[in-house]
């Protein structure tokens, strides 16, 4: 079933989630555009609550949160070889939840939880 946003602050709220996903996504050039994102995403967060648009805010604050998480973890092992497998297949990641969001918002379809 297809989930249809229909009031303007839902469409607004949509909006707001495009330029986050937006964010995200730039932030491969410029590392600053994440932490905007984030910030965004906690303060308006209570605007999505009980809409589709809630599963994507969750689905991003946990891309940025667990993405800095390997990041860390890779940086620190790039001592050795293996370090640089966790950076890479940590950026893999992170664009594949990029674009799967950006996708099923485009359907106005909710994340699935994971």
């Amino acid at each position: 079933m297809e989930v249809m946003a229909t009031t303007d602050a839902e469409k607004s709220a949509k909006t707001l989630t495009v330029v986050i996903y937006a964010l995200y996504a730039a932030s491969f050039l410029l590392g600053i555009t994440a932490i905007v994102a984030i910030v965004i995403n906690y303060v308006k967060r209570g605007d999505v609550a009980g809409t589709f648009l809630e599963s994507h805010f969750r689905w991003q604050i946990r891309t940025f949160w667990f993405g800095l998480l390997w990041g860390v973890l890779g940086a620190i092992a790039s001592l050795v070889i293996v370090g640089w497998f966790v950076l890479v297949a940590n950026v893999v990641w992170i664009i594949y939840r990029i674009a799967k969001g950006w996708l099923r918002l485009n359907d106005n379809r909710p994340m699935y939880e994971g």
